[in-house]
């Protein structure tokens, strides 16, 4: 139900787009949802990035806040992730995910509350 592309290798200070393509079930209105992005590093756990509300209000980790942009296109059921000035410890897998928290939607939320997630894609940042 949802497909991330948009990963790759980049060196310090350059820029990627994640994209989360996410395919409606006749029952979930995309409308509706929590969308968010999370990341797992090597050898660590995953964790939270930034998330975007039905009603378009967007949350980001302090890690990232300033460097990393969440949107969506509600009538292309696409989210994405821009990321610029990338560090070498924002290389991780990056997964979307979608679920319908009302007001827990942030950046913070546990991933298990979301209903959907995609299968990752990997971003690589060599210095």
């Amino acid at each position: 139900k949802l497909a991330e592309s948009g990963g790759g290798s980049v060196q310090a200070g350059g820029s990627l787009r994640l994209t989360c393509t996410m395919t409606i079930d006749a029952d979930y209105t995309y409308g509706a949802k929590c969308m968010a992005w999370f990341r797992r590093p090597p050898e660590k756990g995953r964790e939270g990035v930034a998330a975007i509300a039905s009603d378009g209000s967007a949350s980001v980790v302090d890690s990232v806040k300033g460097r990393f942009t969440i949107s969506k296109d509600t009538a292309q059921n696409t989210l994405y992730l821009e990321m610029n000035n990338l560090k070498p410890e924002d290389a991780a897998e990056y997964f979307c995910a979608a679920g319908r928290l009302g007001s827990l939607c942030r950046a913070g939320a546990s991933w298990g509350a979301f209903d959907f997630w995609g299968q990752g894609t990997q971003v690589t940042v060599s210095s």
